[in-house]
């Protein structure tokens, strides 16, 4: 019997690629690793995206690293969300072991130490890299709305504060430039100006400035404002290799909803800014979503309909989405069902819950004639995944139980003294370690209150028939409030254009 004949070979035959490929790992049968039997990722459609699935402790992580290593090699860029801190270790090459010689001598992998260029990030200024940021207006409604927990109703309020700022040209940096306005909105002038288009309620806007005072609190104050992250500094190569960026979210575990939202906004922004590129031979960049169960969790339908929509047209961007979480049933179907690559770690099933999601994992896998699925899924040591790709030609591979190769970088963290000088010696943080607070809503909020003429004695009550003049009638009397408006309307021009999740346009 040939090699090809084997089942292995018969296995390995699908992921026979002809342009450039990630080498994942081999093909295991009844437990014995066939070397010959090579399963690959082609480049070409790592831009159909991806899912690693798998329980705690099965080796998600490394399969993470293995990934970026093998796309920063080939000269393609990636994001990572360091969530627990542990990954680091891509900036500095491996150390040889017993576990990792016994591994590549087994798969016939040439293992040789290897660092990768990396950039440390973090959400604000209390992590361990460069504090990026967004501002208010760039972060737009439908986000904000998901960070702060608002309902449907409040959420669309909270659309109505964004519209009215934007028409006027007040720049929402940072809370305090949305708690000015929406402080302004409930007040006699907000709603006169108001009148027509809606209105805010005292009700929905001390939910919404509540929501604002806690997302405050855990951190959020230091996160919104300016410099404003350029996500183009995300696309960048450094010798021919492609740079990885580490969001090191360790700071911000028990602030799930603001990270998860954050990277979000990430991938909105990159379908807003990049041009079309259509199919190209490997991507330009590959967006890592951890903790992708964090991002579902209570979104509205329409959230969820907004990220299917990114997810089916950023692909024409030249970027590719992974999805890392625990089950495939953590991800709605109509976003699982756009993700062409599966790497499927262990599954446990000690519970009549855990037996019925693996009843559906299995479900979202390819028929085989070679493994029982619901077996394999729980006895796949760590390292170990079930694997089905889409191939060259757009059609799903076999379903390969895959012996992962080890990654080349350090498994593990480098430490927070050698994170923080490649910080101290990176150019985006002399970018973005500094704040700006340029004038904006509450400034210039403030500045026409302290312009308004001073009251004089208590006015007779009008004649009945009289109509009182509306807020933008009395505001451009005020000689500040006419310069303002000026100055907002040659900056503007337009009312700021809004994309999917209601993130600024540029």
């Amino acid at each position: 019997m040939t090699e090809q004949e084997s089942p292995a070979g018969e296995i390995a035959a699908g992921y026979a690629s002809e342009g450039a490929a990630l080498e994942l790992g081999a093909v295991v049968i009844d437990g014995q690793v066939d070397a010959a039997a090579a399963v690959r990722l082609p480049l070409a459609t790592l831009n159909r995206h991806g899912l690693v699935a798998g329980a705690t402790g099965t080796g998600k992580t490394k399969t993470l690293q293995l990934i970026s290593e093998q796309l920063s090699a080939a000269g393609v860029p990636v994001v990572l969300a360091d969530v627990k801190g542990d990954l680091s270790g891509l900036a500095a090459a491996g150390e040889a072991n017993d576990k990792v010689t016994k591994r590549s001598q087994e798969l016939g992998d040439d293992w040789a130490g290897t660092a990768f260029p990396v950039q440390f990030l973090s959400l604000g200024t209390g992590g361990k890299g460069s504090p990026i940021r967004a501002t208010i207006t760039s972060f737009g409604p439908v986000l904000l709305a998901k960070v702060l927990g608002l309902n449907e109703t409040q959420e669309s309020t909270l659309g109505l504060i964004f519209h009215w700022a934007d028409q006027r040209g007040l720049a929402l940096l940072d809370t305090k430039d949305l708690r000015s306005v929406i402080t302004h909105l409930t007040g006699d002038e907000g709603k006169e100006d108001l009148k027509g288009i809606g209105g805010v309620s005292a009700a929905t806007a001390g939910v919404i400035l509540r929501a604002l005072s806690n997302l405050e609190a855990q951190g959020g104050e230091d996160f919104f404002g300016e410099p404003e992250l350029d996500v183009h500094d995300l696309m960048r190569q450094a010798d021919g290799r492609g740079v990885v960026t580490l969001l090191e979210l360790d700071n911000l575990q028990a602030k799930p909803a603001l990270f998860s939202t954050f990277l979000m906004w990430l991938l909105a922004e990159l379908f807003e800014e990049l041009p079309e590129e259509g199919d190209l031979d490997q991507p330009k960049l590959v967006f890592f979503f951890d903790e992708a169960h964090l991002l579902f969790a209570d979104a509205s339908k329409a959230f969820l309909e907004r990220i299917e929509q990114t997810v089916k047209l950023i692909r024409s961007k030249g970027v590719g989405v992974f999805f890392c979480t625990q089950l495939p049933t953590d991800i709605p179907n109509a976003v699982l069902s756009q993700l062409g690559a599966r790497i499927q770690h262990a599954l446990r099933a000690f519970t009549p819950d855990d037996q019925a999601a693996l009843a559906k994992t299995v479900k979202t896998y390819p028929k085989t004639k070679f493994y029982e699925l619901d077996d394999v899924l729980t006895s796949l040591g760590i390292g170990e995944a079930v694997v089905t790709v889409l191939s060259e030609g757009g059609a799903p591979t076999p379903v390969a139980w895959t012996r992962l190769r080890a990654p080349r970088s350090k498994m593990g963290s480098i430490g927070d003294e050698a994170v923080a000088a490649a910080v101290s010696s990176s150019d985006l943080h002399a970018k973005y370690a500094g704040t700006i607070d340029r004038e904006s809503a509450y400034e210039k909020l403030a500045a026409k209150v302290a312009a308004a003429p001073a009251p004089e004695s208590a006015p007779e009550a009008p004649a009945p028939a009289k109509e009182e003049p509306g807020f933008l009638e009395s505001a451009m009397k005020n000689p500040a409030v006419k310069s303002f408006m000026r100055s907002a309307a040659s900056a503007l021009g337009r009312e700021i254009t809004r994309g999917l999740f209601g993130n600024r346009r540029r």
